[in-house]
């Protein structure tokens, strides 16, 4: 066994592919998840303990069953919409959740952590391709809860020793290859699902927020990371923490931006069906264009993604809609 890991948010997307993962390689994962926005169908490896980082007494008795070597925090709010319209909800979950979950940790002498981050921290770019060094000046509350965390965690680092990697993903997207897990928010507001959603006809029509942005077809420009690759990159920092103290940053993302137009016509083009869509006015708290420079993954810890096109990323979340198990 490679040793004992707590994956907070084990049930939802991502941490339900890295507890997976992790299993696979040979940890002893347990999962505490909450269960609001995850699913119990997709914690299949290792134990599974229900609780919130908003309770500091089931964060207590969690660390004193078992001691964990690494923390994977992927328990936060997601929604940008949603954070502009209850801030409260989001500076509670992510960030009064993540002093919980660290004081859990000190207590219990647990001294590395994962956590994810996000590009929102960016807030409008001002390059087209965005490195860890750009400008942070995020634009809507869930972009500020990410980057508060992110500035708690560089100070635990140089006051207790912690060490630390944040993960700015730009837009996760894909599911697991073999068809038995991928994304399932409800309600849905990323952009892959519901297209394909709308492709297989559950949806009427996907609404597209905003076609007057300053890029080529006037819609947003993403850049979509598959879901494992996103997962590889959390297994390296295992070894990157146990080599580097302090508190690290990794951009992940493909280098590549794709807008919403681009990705119903990829989504048509594996599925074979139409994509309806209509046109509404933007939302608040968007940013135009979105795309990563990865290169510091790649070089520090040998990061390379293995699904290097939209169109692959797509083909697998379009073999998990079609076979849904939760």
């Amino acid at each position: 066994m490679a040793g004992s890991v707590l994956v907070c948010g084990g049930a939802g997307y991502i941490g339900s592919h890295m507890a997976r993962l992790l299993a696979e390689n040979g940890y002893d994962v347990t999962v505490f998840d909450n269960l609001k926005t995850g699913y119990r169908a997709a914690v299949r490896w290792g134990r599974f303990v229900a609780g919130d980082l908003l309770d500091p007494a089931a964060l207590k008795e969690l660390f004193a069953s078992k001691r964990f070597e690494v923390v994977f925090h992927f328990a936060g709010l997601i929604s940008v919409a949603e954070s502009v319209a209850q801030p409260a909800a989001y500076y509670r979950n992510n960030v009064e959740g993540t002093l919980n979950l660290l004081a859990a940790m000190q207590a219990a002498a647990v001294e590395r952590i994962v956590f994810s981050s996000t590009a929102a921290v960016y807030g409008n770019p001002i390059s087209d391709v965005i490195d860890e060094s750009h400008p942070k000046a995020p634009i809507n509350p869930y972009g500020w809860s990410k980057r508060m965390v992110e500035q708690i965690l560089a100070d635990y680092a140089a006051a207790y020793g912690l060490r630390s990697v944040c993960f700015r993903y730009f837009n996760a997207a894909g599911a697991h290859p073999d068809g038995t897990m991928g994304e399932a928010h409800d309600p849905e507001t990323h952009l892959v699902p519901n297209a394909l959603r709308v492709a297989q006809g559950e949806l009427p029509e996907l609404r597209v927020f905003g076609r007057d942005y300053g890029t080529p077809d006037g819609t947003c420009v993403r850049d979509y990371v598959h879901i494992l690759d996103l997962c590889a990159a959390h297994l390296a920092a295992i070894d990157w923490m146990n080599q580097t103290p302090g508190a690290s940053i990794f951009n992940l993302g493909s280098g590549s931006g794709f807008s919403i137009l681009d990705v119903i016509r990829t989504v048509a083009a594996v599925t074979g069906k139409p994509v309806p869509h209509s046109f509404g006015e933007r939302r608040a708290g968007d940013a135009a264009t979105l795309v990563a420079d990865s290169r510091l993954a790649r070089e520090r810890l040998g990061w390379k993604p293995a699904f290097a096109d939209l169109a692959s990323i797509v083909e697998t979340a379009w073999r998990w809609q079609q076979n849904r198990a939760y």
